[in-house]
């Protein structure tokens, strides 16, 4: 994507552990500048294979480095049944075979998930960049994350004289089982684990995105939009993925859940379980202390957004960092409100 992004998150990465993951990062996913794509498929055909493992196979066009297009061919299939149903477009998972990804920019990528906006209008293009911001925000706060990278997209549906082509933002996000491989470690298969096995701070540090963002939508318990790793000492970690239901994103169709009570999405409900109130302190104060990098994340999509939606999502998050800075804000909305089962 951009070059601000680029340049302030390579500063942002810091300390050992992380550095020392670079080397297993896809070349796909090393670089943050624009990707350009074409993809020509029918929405509708893809739409109607209900099948996980049914794939349909296509090309995806790319301009290379040096400006010039290439191709190699493709498997997709539509994810996400909310969207599905109630989108023009569906979030799309590639499979791309090795023999075909081999000397390419999608080397070492075997499966992409690539998400698109929900409908062909510039202002729904404008919530997949703030869903990718929110990615990007989760970068800058835990070393545990899917990498992201940013694609203009160029979608043609159908062939011939019926075929439509729309110009919308888009992007990649990695495979979970590279995100294993490079922490050594395996996504855990358990349906269901118990909030008590996750790491403690790892697992708060998690919570207090989610409720930074507003989003209300997943569960790490029952692995919904979050995908579980579990590293060889046996200690699970939460990998947060899908944001497009959150406040911060704000989608037309984002929806609320009857159990938590709220009226909107932008309405923040902690939701994390509780642990040890020294574990809360220690993230308040990592999330203070991370204020600045954060806010820079949001200006760092400046020219992708326009200065009210960066001025009112600033203004969003200060209502998140106004909590943190006053002792009963914290304490009423977080720490008293933090699930027991």
């Amino acid at each position: 994507m951009m070059k601000k992004i680029l340049t302030f998150l390579g500063g942002l990465i810091i300390g050992s552990s992380c550095l020392a993951q670079k080397e297993s990062i896809t070349p796909l996913f090393a670089h943050q500048e624009p990707i350009v794509l074409k993809l020509n498929f029918s929405i509708k055909e893809v739409k109607k294979i209900k099948s996980d493992t049914i794939y349909t196979p296509s090309f995806m066009h790319y301009k290379t480095e040096q400006g010039n297009w290439d191709s190699l061919k493709i498997g997709l299939r539509a994810r996400g049944n909310f969207r599905r149903a109630n989108c023009s477009f569906p979030p799309l998972r590639l499979k791309i075979k090795k023999a075909d990804y081999e000397k390419t920019p999608f080397a070492g990528n075997r499966n992409l998930k690539l998400v698109i906006p929900c409908q062909s209008q510039k202002s729904y293009s404008d919530l997949v960049v703030k869903e990718l911001m929110c990615y990007k925000i989760y970068e800058a706060i835990s070393t545990y994350h899917f990498n992201t990278r940013f694609a203009d997209l160029t979608l043609i549906d159908g062939k011939g004289k019926q075929a439509k082509t729309y110009t919308l933002a888009s992007f990649f996000i990695e495979d979970d089982d590279l995100v294993a491989k490079r922490f050594k470690g395996k996504i855990a298969d358990k349906t269901k684990i118990h909030p008590l096995q996750f790491s403690d701070t790892l697992s708060v540090i998690q919570d207090f995105f989610q409720y930074m963002i507003s989003n209300s939508d997943w569960s790490a318990v029952e692995q919904h939009n979050v995908k579980v790793l579990q590293l060889k000492s046996g200690k699970y970690l939460p990998l947060p993925y899908d944001f497009d239901m959150s406040g911060i994103v704000n989608a037309p169709y984002s929806t609320v859940s009857e159990m938590l009570e709220t009226t909107s999405v932008r309405e923040r409900v902690y939701r994390g379980f509780c642990k040890n109130p020294d574990v809360f302190n220690f993230t308040r104060k990592e999330y203070l202390s991370r204020e600045s990098s954060i806010k820079a994340v949001v200006s760092s999509f400046d020219d992708q957004l326009n200065s009210k939606e960066i001025a009112g999502i600033n203004k969003y998050l200060d209502e998140f960092f106004a909590i943190l800075k006053n002792d009963k804000s914290f304490a009423e909305n977080i720490l008293q409100k933090c699930r027991t089962k």
